[in-house]
């Protein structure tokens, strides 16, 4: 009896450990998630499209030259800086300050290093779209948004130079007989410099353009120490969302709400708003060009360098001197002569 309880026992305890055995079965290779390929740097046809008409603007209103010849001249290079929309300006500093942004390559490697997997990424990238100030974690972001802020400051600075050349050219003009004529239909020039600060400005430059644009930027100076402003955050938010692939059409709105600055836009049609009010009141032709150069290019150019966030340029306002009045000489007191 005993002998048979304890092959049992053994027979048991065999296939018990045969069980265990076939459970484990031979070791296997640990599964790895490998990471997946980096998607291309997608700048929707949003950004371009805004960072295009920002880049137009600033170009072709600083090229405007203060050697003013007659009305038609004055007239056109007002058209020409009116043209664009105070919003446009807003959210084209920030879509070219993000194509500025993607050209930091320590910054592009840090936001790949930040998400390798798709889920990642778009978490990430709603992260971002949730507070942009999130992107200031990633490794290299700083370099880029000093980056950004000197590109932007050097464009305001520009525009700015501009405009004071102009500016000047509305006093040294009018010793000239046609500067001192009525500008031709004032109400008309008004009502077609209102009409198109309110439209969005068509762009014909493209991503490559832009991109070989900001390229070739190097400005002196920097490297600029945080805080940044709300413009330069913004601008460094979209370029890595562009990283991420996640800043194309199919996000169109997402990246719309990321690009807008409420102080850069207020400055904007502040600008706008002055310049409607000098037209308003203008006649004479040189006093337009006083419109042009203060309003459209000086005002403009200190809101890009507010953007930027580096010191506005200081303008010494003209304050006349004035003398003490000379004392009134002492009547002299004639003496009657003497009688002899």
């Amino acid at each position: 009896m005993f002998r048979l309880i304890s092959t049992r026992s053994r027979l048991t305890a065999i296939a018990f450990t045969g069980l265990i055995l076939a459970a484990c079965g031979p070791e296997k290779p640990a599964l790895s998630v490998a990471p997946s390929k980096p998607p291309e740097v997608t700048v929707g046809a949003r950004i371009v499209d805004q960072a295009g008409a920002y880049r137009n603007f600033i170009d072709r209103t600083s090229a405007i030259s203060p050697a003013f010849v007659d009305g038609a001249m004055v007239a056109k290079s007002v058209e020409a800086g009116s043209a664009i929309e105070s919003g446009q300006i807003m959210q084209g500093i920030i879509g070219y300050g993000a194509i500025v942004a993607l050209e930091d390559p320590a910054f592009v490697a840090g936001v790949r290093a930040q998400a390798i997997g798709e889920v990642q990424r778009q978490q990430l990238a709603e992260s971002l779209a949730a507070n942009p100030y999130n992107v200031l974690a990633i490794s290299g972001s700083s370099s880029a948004a000093s980056r950004v802020a000197l590109v932007l400051a050097e464009d305001g600075q520009r525009l700015y130079d501009a405009g004071k050349a102009v500016k000047q050219a509305a006093y040294d003009v009018q010793k000239q007989a046609w500067s001192k004529k009525e500008v031709a239909n004032r109400t008309g020039r008004l009502a077609n410099a209102k009409s198109l600060s309110a439209v969005q400005f068509d762009s014909d430059l493209g991503e490559a353009e832009l991109r070989a644009h900001a390229a070739g930027r190097r400005p002196p100076g920097g490297p600029v120490s945080p805080p940044y402003t709300q413009t330069v955050v913004r601008s460094v938010a979209v370029a890595a969302m562009a990283v991420l692939g996640q800043a194309g059409a199919l996000r169109n709105d997402t990246v719309s709400a990321v690009m807008q600055d409420p102080n850069t836009g207020s400055c904007a049609r502040m600008t706008k708003l002055n310049l409607n009010q000098c037209l308003a009141v203008s006649k004479p032709y040189y006093e337009d060009i006083f419109c042009l150069g203060q309003h459209i290019m000086m005002d403009s150019g200190r809101c890009v360098i507010r953007a930027a966030g580096l010191p506005e340029p200081y303008e010494a306002r003209f304050v006349p001197t004035v003398r003490p009045l000379k004392p009134a000489p002492a009547p002299t007191r004639r003496t009657a002569p003497k009688k002899k």
